[in-house]
Protein backbone atom coordinates (compact mmCIF):
# COMPACT_ATOMS: atom_id res chain seq x y z
CA UNK A 1 0.00 0.00 0.00
CA UNK A 2 2.46 2.57 0.76
CA UNK A 3 4.26 1.59 -2.60
CA UNK A 4 0.81 2.31 -4.02
CA UNK A 5 0.43 5.49 -2.54
CA UNK A 6 3.74 6.79 -3.46
CA UNK A 7 2.08 6.45 -7.32
CA UNK A 8 -1.33 6.95 -7.11
CA UNK A 9 -3.95 6.58 -4.11
CA UNK A 10 -7.18 7.81 -5.56
CA UNK A 11 -8.76 8.42 -9.02
CA UNK A 12 -12.14 8.71 -10.04
CA UNK A 13 -13.67 5.02 -11.39
CA UNK A 14 -14.78 6.98 -14.96
CA UNK A 15 -11.07 5.91 -15.17
CA UNK A 16 -10.31 2.59 -15.82
CA UNK A 17 -7.89 1.44 -12.97
CA UNK A 18 -5.54 -1.55 -14.13
CA UNK A 19 -5.39 -3.01 -10.24
CA UNK A 20 -9.50 -3.75 -10.30
CA UNK A 21 -8.91 -6.20 -13.17
CA UNK A 22 -5.97 -7.68 -11.37
CA UNK A 23 -7.85 -8.28 -8.37
CA UNK A 24 -10.56 -9.81 -10.20
CA UNK A 25 -8.83 -12.49 -12.02
CA UNK A 26 -6.76 -13.25 -8.62
CA UNK A 27 -9.73 -13.38 -6.31
CA UNK A 28 -11.33 -15.79 -8.91
CA UNK A 29 -8.40 -18.27 -9.35
CA UNK A 30 -8.11 -18.31 -5.24
CA UNK A 31 -12.28 -18.74 -5.18
CA UNK A 32 -12.94 -20.79 -8.33
CA UNK A 33 -15.29 -18.16 -9.90
CA UNK A 34 -13.38 -17.51 -12.77
CA UNK A 35 -16.24 -16.56 -14.78
CA UNK A 36 -18.29 -14.49 -12.18
CA UNK A 37 -17.91 -10.78 -12.38
CA UNK A 38 -16.52 -8.72 -9.74
CA UNK A 39 -18.37 -5.14 -8.28
CA UNK A 40 -16.14 -3.21 -5.74
CA UNK A 41 -17.26 -1.08 -2.86
CA UNK A 42 -16.01 -0.19 0.51
CA UNK A 43 -18.04 -2.67 3.48
CA UNK A 44 -19.98 -5.44 3.71
CA UNK A 45 -22.87 -3.86 4.26
CA UNK A 46 -22.63 -2.02 1.07
CA UNK A 47 -21.80 -5.28 -0.86
CA UNK A 48 -25.23 -7.09 0.54
CA UNK A 49 -26.97 -3.74 -0.25
CA UNK A 50 -25.60 -3.96 -3.69
CA UNK A 51 -26.24 -7.49 -3.79
CA UNK A 52 -30.20 -7.19 -2.99
CA UNK A 53 -30.65 -5.04 -5.27
CA UNK A 54 -29.23 -6.53 -7.81
CA UNK A 55 -31.52 -9.22 -7.52
CA UNK A 56 -34.46 -6.83 -7.35
CA UNK A 57 -33.67 -5.42 -10.94
CA UNK A 58 -32.79 -9.08 -12.39
CA UNK A 59 -36.39 -10.69 -11.10
CA UNK A 60 -38.79 -7.73 -11.27
CA UNK A 61 -39.35 -8.41 -7.84
CA UNK A 62 -38.97 -7.28 -4.30
CA UNK A 63 -39.66 -9.72 -1.01
CA UNK A 64 -36.59 -11.15 0.07
CA UNK A 65 -35.98 -14.38 2.49
CA UNK A 66 -33.32 -14.41 5.41
CA UNK A 67 -32.96 -16.40 8.10
CA UNK A 68 -33.24 -15.96 12.11
CA UNK A 69 -30.60 -14.64 13.86
CA UNK A 70 -29.12 -13.30 10.24
CA UNK A 71 -26.69 -10.72 10.59
CA UNK A 72 -26.00 -8.80 6.60
CA UNK A 73 -25.54 -5.50 8.16
CA UNK A 74 -26.40 -1.87 9.49
CA UNK A 75 -27.76 -0.31 5.77
CA UNK A 76 -31.19 0.17 4.43
CA UNK A 77 -31.68 -3.33 2.88
CA UNK A 78 -29.13 -5.21 4.59
CA UNK A 79 -30.37 -4.05 8.17
CA UNK A 80 -33.65 -5.23 7.09
CA UNK A 81 -32.59 -8.49 6.73
CA UNK A 82 -30.70 -8.90 9.54
CA UNK A 83 -32.60 -10.43 12.63
CA UNK A 84 -32.63 -7.56 14.93
CA UNK A 85 -35.43 -4.99 15.26
CA UNK A 86 -33.25 -2.83 17.66
CA UNK A 87 -30.96 -2.04 14.87
CA UNK A 88 -33.89 -1.11 12.49
CA UNK A 89 -35.34 2.51 12.62
CA UNK A 90 -38.64 3.03 10.67
CA UNK A 91 -37.01 4.26 7.44
CA UNK A 92 -35.32 0.46 7.24
CA UNK A 93 -38.51 -1.35 7.53
CA UNK A 94 -40.03 -0.66 3.88
CA UNK A 95 -38.17 -3.75 2.50
CA UNK A 96 -40.40 -6.95 3.47
CA UNK A 97 -38.50 -9.95 4.82
CA UNK A 98 -39.64 -13.22 5.80
CA UNK A 99 -37.14 -14.67 8.26
CA UNK A 100 -37.49 -18.50 8.55
CA UNK A 101 -35.10 -21.07 10.60
CA UNK A 102 -32.04 -21.75 9.24
CA UNK A 103 -31.39 -25.17 7.90
CA UNK A 104 -35.55 -25.37 7.14
CA UNK A 105 -35.67 -26.07 3.39
CA UNK A 106 -39.72 -26.14 3.77
CA UNK A 107 -40.04 -23.21 5.09
CA UNK A 108 -37.99 -21.52 2.33
CA UNK A 109 -40.28 -23.29 -0.02
CA UNK A 110 -43.58 -22.34 1.41
CA UNK A 111 -42.26 -18.63 1.21
CA UNK A 112 -40.86 -19.13 -2.52
CA UNK A 113 -44.27 -20.37 -3.56
CA UNK A 114 -45.84 -16.99 -2.78
CA UNK A 115 -44.48 -15.70 -6.21
CA UNK A 116 -43.03 -12.43 -4.86
CA UNK A 117 -39.81 -13.58 -3.91
CA UNK A 118 -37.04 -11.72 -5.54
CA UNK A 119 -33.71 -13.29 -3.04
CA UNK A 120 -32.39 -15.60 -0.42
CA UNK A 121 -29.77 -14.28 1.37
CA UNK A 122 -27.79 -16.85 3.62
CA UNK A 123 -24.43 -16.55 5.54
CA UNK A 124 -22.27 -19.75 4.90
CA UNK A 125 -21.95 -19.57 8.68
CA UNK A 126 -24.15 -17.29 10.86
CA UNK A 127 -21.37 -15.30 12.79
CA UNK A 128 -23.06 -12.80 15.27
CA UNK A 129 -25.89 -15.91 15.94
CA UNK A 130 -22.99 -17.89 17.77
CA UNK A 131 -21.57 -19.83 14.89
CA UNK A 132 -24.38 -21.97 13.14
CA UNK A 133 -23.37 -23.66 9.64
CA UNK A 134 -25.65 -23.75 6.59
CA UNK A 135 -25.91 -27.44 6.13
CA UNK A 136 -24.15 -28.67 2.80
CA UNK A 137 -27.20 -30.47 1.76
CA UNK A 138 -29.35 -27.32 2.99
CA UNK A 139 -27.36 -25.13 0.54
CA UNK A 140 -27.57 -28.03 -2.11
CA UNK A 141 -31.49 -27.90 -2.01
CA UNK A 142 -31.54 -24.36 -1.46
CA UNK A 143 -30.07 -24.01 -4.73
CA UNK A 144 -32.38 -25.95 -6.15
CA UNK A 145 -35.27 -24.49 -4.89
CA UNK A 146 -33.73 -21.11 -6.22
CA UNK A 147 -32.77 -22.38 -9.99
CA UNK A 148 -36.45 -23.96 -10.12
CA UNK A 149 -38.31 -20.83 -9.07
CA UNK A 150 -36.11 -18.03 -10.56
CA UNK A 151 -34.96 -17.00 -7.07
CA UNK A 152 -31.45 -15.48 -6.29
CA UNK A 153 -29.30 -17.04 -4.07
CA UNK A 154 -26.96 -14.84 -2.20
CA UNK A 155 -23.97 -16.41 -0.25
CA UNK A 156 -23.13 -13.79 2.48
CA UNK A 157 -19.89 -14.73 2.91
CA UNK A 158 -18.68 -11.62 4.89
CA UNK A 159 -17.12 -12.88 8.13
CA UNK A 160 -17.30 -16.83 6.50
CA UNK A 161 -15.09 -15.90 3.48
CA UNK A 162 -11.54 -15.17 2.64
CA UNK A 163 -10.73 -18.54 3.92
CA UNK A 164 -12.18 -18.34 7.31
CA UNK A 165 -14.02 -21.59 7.33
CA UNK A 166 -11.09 -23.90 6.35
CA UNK A 167 -12.64 -23.13 2.43
CA UNK A 168 -11.96 -19.98 -0.02
CA UNK A 169 -15.63 -19.64 1.02
CA UNK A 170 -17.61 -21.86 3.66
CA UNK A 171 -20.14 -22.75 0.66
CA UNK A 172 -17.98 -24.46 -0.96
CA UNK A 173 -18.13 -27.84 0.48
CA UNK A 174 -21.64 -28.27 -0.84
CA UNK A 175 -20.72 -28.14 -4.41
CA UNK A 176 -22.93 -25.42 -5.46
CA UNK A 177 -22.50 -21.62 -7.61
CA UNK A 178 -24.79 -19.21 -6.06
CA UNK A 179 -26.04 -16.45 -8.08
CA UNK A 180 -24.28 -13.84 -5.85
CA UNK A 181 -21.29 -13.69 -3.02
CA UNK A 182 -20.62 -11.01 -1.18
CA UNK A 183 -17.55 -10.49 0.97
CA UNK A 184 -15.41 -7.91 2.81
CA UNK A 185 -14.05 -8.35 6.20
CA UNK A 186 -10.99 -10.47 5.28
CA UNK A 187 -10.65 -9.06 2.16
CA UNK A 188 -8.42 -6.22 2.85
CA UNK A 189 -6.85 -7.20 6.45
CA UNK A 190 -8.08 -4.30 7.78
CA UNK A 191 -8.44 -1.44 5.15
CA UNK A 192 -12.46 -0.85 3.70
CA UNK A 193 -13.08 -3.00 1.01
CA UNK A 194 -16.27 -5.37 -0.15
CA UNK A 195 -17.08 -7.36 -3.17
CA UNK A 196 -19.68 -8.26 -5.15
CA UNK A 197 -19.43 -11.74 -6.95
CA UNK A 198 -21.76 -11.60 -9.92
CA UNK A 199 -22.85 -15.14 -11.72
CA UNK A 200 -22.35 -14.91 -15.81
CA UNK A 201 -26.26 -15.44 -15.67
CA UNK A 202 -26.60 -11.54 -15.05
CA UNK A 203 -26.86 -8.78 -17.68
CA UNK A 204 -24.78 -5.93 -16.71
CA UNK A 205 -26.02 -2.45 -17.58
CA UNK A 206 -24.67 0.80 -17.54
CA UNK A 207 -25.08 2.51 -14.60
CA UNK A 208 -27.06 -0.41 -12.64
CA UNK A 209 -24.55 -0.14 -9.92
CA UNK A 210 -21.80 2.41 -8.87
CA UNK A 211 -19.60 3.49 -6.57
CA UNK A 212 -17.57 6.16 -5.67
CA UNK A 213 -14.28 4.70 -3.87
CA UNK A 214 -15.13 1.21 -4.37
CA UNK A 215 -11.87 -0.17 -5.80
CA UNK A 216 -9.75 2.22 -5.18
CA UNK A 217 -6.23 2.13 -6.04
CA UNK A 218 -5.17 1.65 -2.32
CA UNK A 219 -7.70 -1.26 -1.52
CA UNK A 220 -6.91 -3.05 -4.64
CA UNK A 221 -3.10 -3.19 -3.48
CA UNK A 222 -4.57 -4.33 0.03
CA UNK A 223 -6.56 -6.87 -1.23
CA UNK A 224 -3.78 -8.02 -3.86
CA UNK A 225 -1.22 -8.34 -1.44
CA UNK A 226 -3.60 -10.63 1.20
CA UNK A 227 -4.48 -12.98 -1.54
CA UNK A 228 -0.54 -13.40 -2.05
CA UNK A 229 0.16 -13.84 1.05
CA UNK A 230 -2.61 -16.34 1.91
CA UNK A 231 -1.23 -18.41 -1.29
CA UNK A 232 2.31 -17.90 -0.07
CA UNK A 233 2.17 -19.14 3.58
CA UNK A 234 -1.11 -21.42 3.00
CA UNK A 235 -3.65 -19.70 5.21
CA UNK A 236 -6.86 -21.59 3.97
CA UNK A 237 -5.20 -24.79 4.45
CA UNK A 238 -4.48 -23.96 7.93
CA UNK A 239 -7.23 -22.91 8.64
CA UNK A 240 -8.77 -25.68 7.95
CA UNK A 241 -6.05 -28.06 10.00
CA UNK A 242 -5.83 -26.01 12.73
CA UNK A 243 -9.57 -25.85 12.78
CA UNK A 244 -9.99 -29.91 13.03
CA UNK A 245 -7.30 -30.01 16.07
CA UNK A 246 -9.51 -26.94 17.80
CA UNK A 247 -12.76 -28.81 17.35
CA UNK A 248 -11.57 -32.47 18.06
CA UNK A 249 -9.85 -31.40 21.39
CA UNK A 250 -12.54 -29.05 22.56
CA UNK A 251 -14.62 -31.53 22.26
CA UNK A 252 -13.60 -33.59 24.74
CA UNK A 253 -13.32 -31.06 27.45
CA UNK A 254 -15.63 -31.05 30.01
CA UNK A 255 -18.19 -27.96 30.65
CA UNK A 256 -18.48 -26.99 27.34
CA UNK A 257 -22.26 -27.99 25.92
CA UNK A 258 -21.66 -27.84 22.42
CA UNK A 259 -18.62 -27.19 20.03
CA UNK A 260 -19.67 -25.83 16.32
CA UNK A 261 -18.39 -24.56 13.28
CA UNK A 262 -15.90 -25.37 10.52
CA UNK A 263 -12.45 -24.05 10.29
CA UNK A 264 -11.41 -21.18 12.55
CA UNK A 265 -14.72 -20.20 12.77
CA UNK A 266 -15.86 -22.11 16.05
CA UNK A 267 -18.61 -21.40 18.32
CA UNK A 268 -18.50 -23.04 21.92
CA UNK A 269 -21.50 -23.09 24.38
CA UNK A 270 -22.07 -23.60 27.12
CA UNK A 271 -24.80 -23.76 30.18
CA UNK A 272 -24.03 -20.58 32.14
CA UNK A 273 -22.87 -16.73 31.19
CA UNK A 274 -19.66 -16.94 29.58
CA UNK A 275 -18.75 -13.23 30.85
CA UNK A 276 -16.64 -14.38 33.63
CA UNK A 277 -14.57 -17.13 32.00
CA UNK A 278 -13.83 -14.81 28.68
CA UNK A 279 -12.77 -12.10 31.75
CA UNK A 280 -10.22 -14.95 33.22
CA UNK A 281 -9.28 -15.68 29.30
CA UNK A 282 -7.50 -12.14 29.03
CA UNK A 283 -6.62 -11.37 32.61
CA UNK A 284 -4.94 -14.60 33.45
CA UNK A 285 -3.76 -15.89 29.96
CA UNK A 286 -4.21 -12.87 27.82
CA UNK A 287 -6.55 -14.39 25.17
CA UNK A 288 -9.24 -12.38 23.92
CA UNK A 289 -12.73 -14.15 22.86
CA UNK A 290 -15.80 -12.67 21.10
CA UNK A 291 -18.88 -13.46 22.27
CA UNK A 292 -23.01 -14.43 20.88
CA UNK A 293 -25.76 -13.79 23.44
CA UNK A 294 -24.35 -14.63 26.97
CA UNK A 295 -23.92 -18.32 26.54
CA UNK A 296 -21.20 -18.78 23.67
CA UNK A 297 -17.96 -17.89 22.99
CA UNK A 298 -17.11 -17.03 19.59
CA UNK A 299 -13.35 -18.16 18.33
CA UNK A 300 -12.19 -15.98 15.11
CA UNK A 301 -8.37 -16.41 15.50
CA UNK A 302 -6.20 -15.37 12.83
CA UNK A 303 -5.42 -17.41 9.84
CA UNK A 304 -1.93 -17.09 10.78
CA UNK A 305 -2.72 -19.06 14.04
CA UNK A 306 -0.19 -21.56 14.55
CA UNK A 307 -0.38 -25.15 16.25
CA UNK A 308 1.05 -23.61 19.78
CA UNK A 309 -0.92 -20.73 19.81
CA UNK A 310 -3.99 -23.52 19.68
CA UNK A 311 -2.50 -25.60 22.01
CA UNK A 312 -1.94 -22.63 24.40
CA UNK A 313 -5.42 -22.01 24.14
CA UNK A 314 -6.91 -25.14 24.56
CA UNK A 315 -4.43 -25.58 27.97
CA UNK A 316 -5.59 -22.40 29.26
CA UNK A 317 -9.21 -23.07 28.63
CA UNK A 318 -9.08 -26.73 30.54
CA UNK A 319 -7.07 -24.86 33.20
CA UNK A 320 -9.89 -22.29 33.72
CA UNK A 321 -12.87 -24.91 33.18
CA UNK A 322 -11.36 -27.52 36.03
CA UNK A 323 -11.25 -24.13 38.37
CA UNK A 324 -13.50 -24.26 41.09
Amino acid sequence: MSEQLNRIGFYSNSVQNPLQQELAQKLGAACGLEDYALFLCNSGAEANENALKLASFHTGKSRVIAFKKAFHGRTSAAVAATDNPKIQAGVNKGLEVAFVPLNDLAAVEAEIAKGDVCAVIVEGIQGIAGIHVAEDAFLQGLDRLCRSSEVVLILDEIQSGYGRSGHFFAFEPSGIQPHIVTTAKGMGNGFPIGGVLISPEFKAEHGMLGTTFGGNYLACAAALGVLEVMEQQKLVENARALGRVLMDELKQLDGIREVRGRGLMIGLAFDAPVAPLRKALVDQYHIFTGVSSTNVIRLLPPLTLTEDMARYFINSLKALLKTP
